[in-house]
């Protein structure tokens, strides 16, 4: 039952009814999961938290209320995601549970091993779920965020902009990152690159929050929220 859960998790973590668009923070939904770090050597541990979206209600980052191994991973790796307080951690198993591993995933020796973690949000039916990749057996942090403008300038602590005026967005990313903007604030445009802006229309909302995340080819991730409203 657990694999099968597993095997749907991003689905249902990603598409929420397929109602709102993937720019829309007004909306419960998960916008990223974190592990901190994404790579841990043997014996190191990774903390678990997300970035959640609310309908009516500011975005949080809170720690999993539940997290656990896939079935799916070698049983060297069952057992690497324990409690910690209220959150949920990663720990490396030892190097020769590592090489087990490698060999049940048909990997090269030293070869960063990958574990697939289910997390759920919540509980009950309005619980969200995902999956998260943490890797083993080397070290990588998450990236750090590039230098972010609003309209060519750095954001202030809270944004305002102007109604009904296209709005350029910009983060410097490395081409090879995915990057997503987020807004519940006006309309996003182009919210899958570097280069984006928002557009706050006579029947859009004046106030909410903008969000930016970025993705590495390596599991990392960083996210950054501002408060952001027409200022009327």
């Amino acid at each position: 039952m657990r694999a099968a859960w597993l095997l749907l998790a991003p689905v249902a973590a990603g598409c929420v009814g397929d109602i709102d668009p993937p720019w829309q923070l007004d909306h419960e939904r998960i916008v990223a999961v974190r592990a901190t770090p994404p790579h841990i050597p043997s014996g190191a541990t990774s903390t678990l938290d997300a970035l959640l979206a609310h309908k009516g209600a500011p975005t949080e980052v809170v720690p999993p209320t539940t997290a656990f191994v896939s079935p799916l991973a070698p049983a060297a790796l069952q057992g690497s995601v324990v409690a910690a307080g209220a959150g949920w951690t990663v720990v490396a198993p030892g190097e020769d549970a590592l090489a087990t591993a490698r060999i049940d995933l048909m990997l090269d020796p030293g070869a960063p091993v990958p574990l697939l973690v289910g997390l759920t949000f919540g509980s009950g039916a309005d619980a969200l779920v995902a999956t998260k990749f943490v890797y083993l057996g080397d070290a990588a942090d998450n990236p750090t965020l590039g230098t972010i403008l609003v309209a060519g300038a750095p954001p202030p602590a809270a944004i305002v902009v102007p109604p009904d005026v296209d709005v350029p967005l910009s983060v410097d990313a490395p081409d090879t990152f995915d990057v997503n903007w987020l807004t519940s604030c006006g309309t996003m445009h182009d919210e899958d690159e570097a280069h984006a802006f928002v557009h706050v229309l006579p029947a859009d909302p004046m106030t909410g929050e903008l969000a930016v995340v970025v993705r590495d080819a390596s599991a990392g991730v960083a996210f950054q929220t501002w408060p952001i409203s027409t200022g009327n």
